[in-house]
């Protein structure tokens, strides 16, 4: 799969992201905070969760310390998938060269299927083909911790356009998906 997105995040202003998004102590203990409020919504134990669009697995790394689930990964950048590799985090071939558009796996593979700031990056036109790959490798939760804006919107990121979208994603998932039902909606900012 090859768009302006995709080669964005493989190209060097992926790796460049990289330096402004460490794996610091502070930055994976907020995840774990989020995370376990977003467990406390599921109501059975998760054996295999999946991350579209890990980076170096921030949340992975969260994850790893509060679950005994099996951990996937999914990363178009290769200089992040070698250091998720290099954390230990998670066995190295759970970690795949792909994207949301072409997901490498059976239908209901995972309990959980999450993106976290990913979706934001997908351009409107590509992102209800992401989502419905999502969707169909998912067998019980879908999780999306994502930019917010009440109306579709693309702004410039970093000098760059046409790499930013927010709208409300949980409305698009809703409203693009009739079997999913809502578990919970909410907001992890806080001053």
């Amino acid at each position: 799969m090859k768009n302006k997105q995709i080669d964005f995040w493989r190209g060097e202003f992926g790796d460049a992201y990289l330096g402004r998004n460490a794996a610091e102590d502070d930055a994976i203990n907020n995840r774990k905070a989020m995370w376990r409020t977003l467990l406390a919504a599921t109501d059975v134990p998760l054996t295999s969760i999946l991350e579209v669009g890990s980076n170096i697995g921030l949340n992975l790394r969260a994850l790893h310390d509060l679950v005994t689930a099996d951990l996937y990964a999914v990363e178009p950048n290769a200089t992040a998938r070698a250091e998720l590799a290099a954390s230990d985090v998670l066995a190295p071939d759970h970690i795949f060269d792909s994207t949301a558009q072409q997901l490498p796996f059976s239908d209901e593979k995972f309990d959980l299927v999450f993106t976290s700031g990913v979706l934001i990056h997908i351009a409107p036109t590509d992102l209800l083909t992401s989502c419905r790959e999502i969707h169909r490798v998912s067998g019980q939760f879908i999780a999306c911790a994502e930019y917010f804006n009440p109306k579709p919107v693309e702004i410039p990121y970093h000098g760059h356009a046409g790499v930013l979208f927010k709208r409300d994603f949980g409305a698009f998932w809703l409203d693009n998906f009739s079997d999913l039902t809502l578990v919970d909606y909410g907001f992890f900012w806080k001053r």
